[in-house]
């Protein structure tokens, strides 16, 4: 390892203490707290003046609208799902990342507070994500008008989504954009064990906390639970994202190669030292990455 590398090695190091010390902020035993506090961090980390914000009530959940302040896009609409395990996190703290999603493409984004674990376990965000995916479709948007995009469990949210309008037999979107999603809630993937010392931010217990508040006593094989084992025959185009150090990793890998068995048209990038999530922190590779979205985003929409 020469100078340079060792250097980068050692700040995303330090930088993976600082993400863990954030996290173990808002992972409180008191889920409550948790969400309050993630909310604090969203309000903090994610409010920029170049960004408009507009509340909207959808049919009793609430949805917020993120525009650029300058002439953009008005044809195409990023819907964003928020991650949080299902039982946390909010469009509030989802600002980390749809701040960036709408000034890196100049496109309006939609993100939603569906309702959450362990208070409304499955189906209840999959029931909310189609409510809002029918709002969108009632302004007059065509579904090749909609860009679906998730972090984490709303990576998990958009794939059911667009499974469950699939099955309906329903017109689908133009693509999806995933990071770092969560799509295989019998934790089965080999980085569950691989990368258990090398993840800053989750863990098996974690995760399983999160599991057994969100679908307590169901098939966790069940497609629109856990995505990875569904059908993916004509899904839209897809650009996955993932940390080279989370213990997530299988569940992009395998969805990635669960996609290019099914013969979508699918790109991943892994990000070298990184974490889940990444994207949300102030480093280059998360800037590089919303960059590449926006790339990605750019060529389907031509």
């Amino acid at each position: 390892m020469d100078m340079t590398e060792e250097r980068t090695a050692k700040k995303n190091q330090n930088l993976m203490h600082l993400i863990k010390r954030v996290h173990g902020l808002v992972e409180n035993p008191d889920i409550e707290k948790q969400r309050i506090s993630q909310d604090h961090i969203g309000a903090i980390m994610g409010n920029t003046k170049d960004i408009a914000y507009r509340e909207i009530d959808i049919d009793g959940i609430y949805g917020e609208w993120l525009s650029v302040n300058r002439a953009h896009m008005k044809k195409y609409v990023i819907l964003h799902c928020h991650g949080g395990g299902y039982s946390t996190g909010s469009s509030l703290y989802a600002r980390t990342l749809t701040s960036k999603l709408a000034a890196s493409t100049s496109m309006d984004v939609l993100c939603f507070d569906y309702r959450l674990a362990p208070e409304h376990p499955y189906p209840a965000a999959a029931e909310d994500a189609m409510k809002v995916w029918d709002y969108l479709m009632l302004l007059g948007y065509g579904a090749r008008d909609v860009i679906v995009t998730g972090d984490s469990a709303g990576g998990n949210l958009a794939l059911s989504l667009v499974l469950k309008l699939k099955d309906q037999g329903r017109l689908l979107p133009r693509g999806l954009v995933l990071m770092s999603p969560w799509t295989d809630l019998t934790s089965s993937g080999e980085s569950f064990a691989a990368k258990a010392e090398l993840d800053p931010v989750l863990n098996k217990a974690y995760i399983d906390k999160m599991v057994e508040a969100y679908a307590p006593g169901q098939d966790l094989q069940n497609p629109y639970i856990s995505p990875l084992f569904g059908n993916f025959d004509g899904f839209p185009p897809t650009y996955i994202q993932v940390g080279e150090n989370e213990i997530l990793f299988s569940d992009a890998q395998r969805l990635h190669q669960a996609f290019v068995d099914a013969n979508v048209s699918v790109k991943m990038d892994v990000y070298r030292g990184m974490w889940h999530v990444f994207q949300m922190s102030p480093v280059k590779a998360a800037r590089e990455a919303m960059d590449r979205n926006a790339e990605f985003i750019y060529d389907i929409c031509r």
